[in-house]
């Protein structure tokens, strides 16, 4: 079959497909400009201050993909139903979602603030007393901003189930406006520390559910949200969405645990290290930055031929996303390469710290485009389908086999550094795409139909 001519009557032409993709690229765009700009003033005050900042950011990813995932449970029920035609119970499903979502981020939250010192004592261990200074005030400040990033999460995603991406882009171009120039006014004309960037991040994630929430009640919106108060949780159809969001967050939590753990083992090899793996990282995930904006909108795209028990269609959209995530990664990653000097020089690193970070992200643009499209795009097909708890278990067996336990032993027992941890992280993309090439052509992905 043709993956570059849509077959007439499938659900998402490729005009559809690009009204969905393009608005998903240009907010994860937005969101990592936002990191990189947010990075490059944070460097500004030290390399302590940027590796507090990192440190905390480790942590808050790990609460953000938890509530992501969660989100994109209740959008593929819901896409599901509107699959199946049946518009009322996906209002339901999306009522559902932003409700839970709001009472539980609230929770986390709590914990967060009392428990602040534990985690950061518990996950980085012994790290230098400025580096831990940092971290502490950074993290005092944006646990605040939990709530504000699950009910976010949730309200794009919903949007994102009815093919409609534009909403949530230009929610977020205006917030991370509101950012970058916060930053800048608290960092460089106020001269504060950390808390300049901790400040307006918080601020603008509050914009963002403002508006979310009013163009979510909007009555004439297919997923509207009931603006009462009072509402009852209908758990059987709760219970769909947890199916599917608890798995994929539990996943995504314990995978940026993993993250956290080795980033622990990093700490242990000194501030140069941890900056380096930092700025690593900030440009590494903007070289597979297209493949995630992909990712979310197959999720949705999947959901809906489930829902219409078209798996042939399913299978199209899958080959045809994956061709997509592998040229986009070829094109952004020649881009960051030519300008990866450029870019290291505004951080202002020591030689040494650049030339780490150099070797971190030109091998992880390689990888990015040879194998994460096969590690990554193809798990968010079989959640589309309701197959998320599998998904769950081939993740978390991969990561803590590979990605961790391959950590301690080349970074530290056979004493590579800081480099080891990303090689075990390579290792570990090899391994569950090899895992998730069987899963997918033995078809059993196609029995978990969730609603």
């Amino acid at each position: 079959m043709n993956i570059f001519k849509t077959p007439e009557g499938y659900l998402f032409s490729n005009k559809a497909l690009f009204i969905l993709f393009l608005p998903l690229l240009l907010e994860y765009a937005l969101e990592f400009f936002v990191g990189l700009a947010d990075s490059i003033m944070v460097a500004s005050l030290g390399e302590a201050a940027i590796s507090g900042v990192s440190l905390v950011d480790f942590l808050m990813q790990l609460l953000i993909f938890s509530f992501s995932a969660l989100a994109t449970g209740g959008a593929v029920i819901a896409g599901q139903y509107l699959g199946d035609k049946k518009v009322k119970h996906a209002q339901n499903a999306a009522n559902q979602l932003i409700r839970f979502s709001a009472i539980s981020s609230l929770i986390f939250m709590v914990i967060v603030l009392f428990a602040r010192h534990f985690f950061i004592s518990i996950l980085f261990g012994h790290i230098e007393a400025d580096v831990w200074n940092n971290a502490d005030i950074y993290l005092l400040i944006v646990a605040l901003s939990i709530p504000f990033i699950a009910i976010y999460s949730a309200g794009a995603a919903i949007f994102r189930t009815t093919n409609n991406a534009f909403y949530p882009m230009q929610i977020m171009l205006v917030c991370d406006i509101v950012n970058v120039i916060g930053n800048a006014f608290c960092i460089y004309y106020l001269g504060w520390g950390v808390e300049g960037v901790a400040i307006p991040t918080v601020l603008s994630r509050a914009l963002s559910v403002i508006l979310i929430l009013y163009f979510l009640s909007d009555e004439d919106y297919t997923l509207h949200i009931k603006k009462s108060l009072r509402y009852k949780f209908e758990w059987p159809l709760l219970r769909n969405v947890l199916n599917v969001g608890v798995p994929y967050g539990i996943e995504n939590g314990l995978f940026q645990f993993g993250r956290v753990l080795v980033l622990s083992l990093v700490s242990t090899f000194g501030t140069m290290a941890i900056a380096a793996n930092s700025v690593g990282y900030t440009i590494g995930i903007f070289s597979i930055l297209p493949g995630f904006a992909i990712n979310l909108g197959l999720t949705a795209i999947i959901s809906r031929c489930v829902g219409a028990n078209d798996y042939d269609q399913a299978r199209y959209y899958n080959k045809k996303c994956i061709f997509l995530v592998f040229i986009t990664h070829i094109i952004i990653n020649i881009i960051i390469f030519a300008l990866l000097p450029f870019i290291l020089d505004i951080y202002n690193l020591s030689d040494q710290t650049a030339s780490m970070a150099a070797e971190m992200i030109i091998w992880h643009g390689i990888f990015g485009i040879i194998i994460w499209p096969f590690a990554f795009t193809l798990p968010a097909t079989f959640r589309g389908a309701g197959d998320s708890k599998s998904v769950m278990y081939i993740s978390l067996i991969v990561m803590f086999t590979c990605r961790i336990a391959l950590s301690y032993v080349i970074a530290d027992w056979l004493g590579v550094g800081v480099f080891g941890t990303w090689i075990a992280m390579f290792i570990d993309w090899y391994v569950r795409a090899g895992i998730y090439i069987y899963r997918y052509f033995s078809n059993k992905w196609t029995e978990y139909r969730a609603v």
